[in-house]
């Protein structure tokens, strides 16, 4: 089985077959095909019948529901895309693809002379042609999820993905907002399933110049505060996400130089408790 290494993962290659893939365990790659029904009867019931025990199943039916809901979403109409677009692709695709065996069927028929190792060519080129065809399905398939929708579903994708957004759609959320001195206010948005929180500065001027402010959380077990990054003129408007909502009892905003400090070199201009 070969692999290729694209976007630092490792990225599984499809066999000519669906039964091999399931054999060698890919059947988590087979997760969109299934969602947009590109699979026979056959091969539907095979994956069916593999994930009904197999430990990734959850991993796989989530798989699915995220492309059919990402197709849904690209729906919409104001980014409704042109009926049939997929079976157009699909039938495409089939056709060329199949292109090389209708014109062997034009052909002249050969002679009855025809010795037994061409023919176990001609059938080897088939088989390598139907994989061929297959592993291209595949890829235009898992494609059409993204291509679909357009940017409607790649900013959709995008959204789904953030951290940020992640942590402000919790349904355990709890925001607390704490004025700054000097000016504008500091929203902590935290949720215990994500472990994570943000931070969203509104109306504070930047620090001076020269100097940044700086994200810091305090440890419950009273240890030395930990970095969580800086925020400059630049980036002060926009959110902050940061890890480890769990072991932090609050967190602190300082003004430290350019490029941060590894151990606060001021008072805290603010110190909002956290609840995890």
């Amino acid at each position: 089985m070969s692999e290729n290494v694209s976007g630092g993962f490792i990225r599984k290659m499809f066999a000519n077959d669906i039964a091999t893939d399931l054999a060698e365990g890919r059947v988590l790659e087979l997760a969109e095909i299934y969602a947009l029904d590109a699979v026979s009867d056959d091969e539907r019931g095979m994956i069916e019948h593999y994930i009904k025990d197999a430990p990734e199943g959850p991993e796989f039916l989530e798989r699915v529901r995220e492309a059919r809901e990402t197709l849904a979403v690209s729906f919409a109409p104001e980014e409704a895309p042109p009926s049939g677009l997929l079976d157009n692709i699909m039938e495409r695709i089939t056709k060329d693809a199949a292109q090389p065996a209708a014109e062997v069927a034009a052909a002249p028929v050969a002679s009855p002379a025809v010795d037994d190792l061409a023919a176990a060519r001609a059938k080897r080129e088939e088989r390598t042609r139907a994989g061929g065809a297959r592993r291209w399905i595949v890829g235009v398939a898992a494609a059409a999820v993204i291509a679909l929708g357009g940017i409607g579903v790649g900013a959709y994708v995008s959204a789904q993905n953030d951290p940020v957004n992640q942590v402000l759609q919790a349904q355990d959320v709890q925001k607390k907002s704490a004025a700054v001195p000097g000016g504008g206010t500091a929203t902590i948005s935290a949720s215990s399933a994500k472990d994570s929180f943000v931070v969203l500065m509104d109306g504070v001027e930047p620090a001076p110049e020269g100097k940044v402010y700086q994200l810091w959380t305090l440890p419950k077990d009273g240890s030395a505060p930990v970095p969580q990054g800086t925020m400059d003129a630049e980036t002060l408007s926009k959110p902050a996400v940061v890890k480890g909502l769990s072991s932090a009892s609050s967190v602190a905003i300082t003004v430290e130089p350019t490029g941060g400090s590894n151990a606060p070199t001021t008072d805290p201009v603010l110190v909002v408790g956290l609840s995890a």
